[in-house]
């Protein structure tokens, strides 16, 4: 394999064809790749001690890194903190100005330093010691001021960067955020974070409606309308007028308060089409009985399919005795993006 190599500050008086270029942006993968496949084998009982350490913080994983690093420690900030870790970035300058105020007893410090010598992160240490933060070094090697100060120390070792003058970081970056990627899913793993906690932190995103519970969508209390079954349908009729929201249909109870039907209206259209216009009868003469219903524990996509395949606009919600305690409402699962 060609790997990438340094180049003068000339322009080579050779053509650079865009095979050329393929190649060598397929070495460039290469070297990056390579640089991960030996992280996995540096890996050792300090990165159980460092899960050990997360796991048992009582605060924060504060995470912190300067220049290229600086992003990688924010995207994986930003993984902890999606994964059940409480988390957020520092900037190791604006920390140096103030922003250290942001630590509160309990945290622990993550921070990222291919060198560790930089001189922002350096000049920090002593401040973070003095506040009793304990500090997990991921950078390059064990002899520097970041790993001197730190209580854990993860190498990622020698890694040569994928640049044509070797000093862009690339390879040394994306080795930090495999070993950040690494500790965050082993802690992650350890906690025994579930889905439902998963999508409990993504409401907006796929993942998260993919684990969304009927009881998060449906309508509840003066949102859901209910009548007696000797109701007459003209009473039926005004509840569900005056219910906020107008969902269009009403939870016929009995009078031990179980669900007897449902009465919608579309029922109120039909009627009226065949010239039915005694709302003086009672609900219970024409409602839907023995309707479809589905639980505030059930999955949300669930009963977005069974509207779809029974072509209905809503469905009671009832409890392990049969009451109906919400209502699911095809305009409620729209807003929700749950059905196209």
């Amino acid at each position: 394999m060609v790997t990438p190599k340094r180049q003068s500050a000339s322009l080579s008086s050779v053509p650079i064809t865009n095979d050329d270029l393929v190649e060598y942006a397929r070495d460039v993968i290469r070297l990056e790749s390579e640089a991960i496949a030996r992280l996995a084998g540096r890996l050792n009982g300090a990165f159980g001690l460092a899960v050990e350490m997360v796991l048992n913080s009582t605060g924060r994983v504060v995470v912190t890194g300067m220049g290229k690093p600086g992003f990688i420690a924010q995207k994986i900030s930003a993984t902890f903190a999606s994964t059940g870790t409480p988390s957020l970035y520092l900037h190791p300058a604006e920390a140096l100005h103030g922003d250290l105020g942001r630590l509160v007893p309990g945290d622990l410090v993550l921070a990222l330093s291919n060198s560790g010598e930089t001189d922002e992160i350096v000049r920090l240490l002593p401040s973070l010691k003095r506040l009793g933060a304990p500090i997990i070094a991921l950078t390059g090697g064990s002899r520097s001021a970041l790993a001197g100060a730190a209580d854990i120390v993860l190498e990622i070792g020698p890694v040569p960067e994928a640049c044509p003058l070797g000093l862009a970081p690339t390879t040394s970056t994306i080795a930090l955020l495999a070993l950040g990627d690494a500790l965050a899913m082993a802690v992650q793993h350890k906690r025994g974070f579930s889905p439902e906690q998963f999508a409990s932190l993504h409401p907006g995103g796929s993942l998260g409606k993919q684990f969304l519970r009927v009881r998060d969508v449906m309508r509840t209390g003066e949102a859901n309308p209910t009548v007696q079954q000797d109701a007459s349908l003209r009473d039926c009729a005004a509840v569900m007028t005056r219910t906020e929201g107008r969902p269009g249909a009403a939870s016929v109870v009995d009078k031990s308060g179980r669900l007897a039907g449902i009465f919608t209206d579309g029922d109120l259209r039909r009627m009226v089409q065949n010239g039915d216009t005694d709302f003086s009868r009672p609900v219970s003469s024409v409602m839907g009985k023995s309707p479809r219903t589905v639980a505030a524990d059930d999955l949300a996509t669930s009963a977005a399919e069974v509207m779809r395949e029974g072509q209905f606009d809503q469905l009671p919600v009832v409890d392990s005795s049969g009451r109906p305690i919400g209502l699911l409402d095809v305009q409620d699962l729209l807003a929700a993006r749950l059905l196209g």
